[in-house]
């Protein structure tokens, strides 16, 4: 079944109450104007997760945008390596014959706005940042044929792979991708989940990423060497895909460990990742 909403929130109502809704916008561009002058309003949706949500009849004033997702929303954060294909020559690597397959544990889960604390075994000139195009399972399901995959697909929410890259690659250290990408906070999601109703399987949309207002990375996800619909239906075979699954499907190239003269991210940087339709996460880098 598709989604029963185009875009979806969770917000605070003008009681403080948190509830979920589908934004009265029809574009991006309006949804961030309306929250920038406070005048936002949305149809309310029932339901305790964006798995079972329906659409009623009323609608509040959104107060304030809450973070769609979090650690308790989600079973897992599954994840694609090396699937943007500029980003594979770019390290003058083959494509691989099938996605490469990470995991996140749920506690890596993150606010859009939250600030991302950064442990003292990752403070070493060696941080970095992946924007990422994120898939949310909406359904559950297993052995999914790529031609039914969109409908187990609630929708997608823009992210940012946050990499400590001494324990990803220094042998010294070999603390592997799960390791070094799984901290507390290391995947901040977007407040918004757009369907597929509005953009399809996502393979068409711009992608950037910018540390303290500069550009870094400047894509399309139309480059992903697999596109949402094969994700999906590879990392369901065999393996029972749960609603609330969230799965970062990679990252385009120029991150920072990519560079000549890499720049690595320092305590009190803010990355924001945006991608067209989805929206942004912006998030400070803080050192504890």
């Amino acid at each position: 079944m598709m989604a029963s909403f185009g875009r979806l929130i969770r917000f605070a109502d003008a009681g403080g109450k948190a509830r979920f809704g589908e934004p009265n916008v029809t574009s991006l561009a309006a949804f961030e104007e309306a929250v920038a002058q406070g005048t936002l309003e949305a149809t309310v949706f029932e339901g305790s997760t964006i798995s079972n949500v329906t659409p009623t009849s009323e609608v509040a004033k959104v107060k304030q945008v809450l973070p769609l997702l979090t650690a308790d929303d989600v079973p897992i954060v599954k994840c694609v390596g090396l699937n943007y294909i500029k980003h594979i020559q770019a390290g003058g690597r083959k494509p691989p014959p099938y996605p490469s397959i990470f995991i996140k544990p749920r506690a890596s889960v993150a606010g859009f706005a939250e600030d991302i604390p950064i442990p003292k075994l990752a403070q070493d000139e060696r941080l970095d940042y992946e924007g990422e195009l994120c898939i949310v399972i909406g359904k559950t399901g297993k052995d999914i044929p790529p031609s039914s995959a969109l409908s187990h697909i609630a929708g997608f929410v823009s992210s940012n792979d946050v990499s400590a890259r001494k324990w990803q690659r220094d042998p010294a250290y070999a603390g592997g991708w799960c390791f070094s990408k799984g901290f507390d906070k290391f995947a901040p999601l977007g407040p918004l989940l757009v369907s597929p109703k509005i953009v399809g399987n996502a393979g068409n949309l711009r992608l950037q990423t910018l540390v303290n207002g500069e550009v870094r990375q400047d894509t399309n996800t139309s480059d992903l060497l697999f596109n949402t619909e094969k994700i999906v239906s590879f990392i369901s075979q065999g393996t029972t895909l749960e609603a609330g699954t969230v799965i970062m499907t990679g990252t385009p190239v120029s991150v920072a460990m990519g560079m000549k003269e890499p720049k690595w991210l320092k305590d009190g940087d803010v990355v924001e990742v945006r991608i067209e339709e989805l929206g942004s996460v912006k998030n400070k880098m803080v050192f504890e």
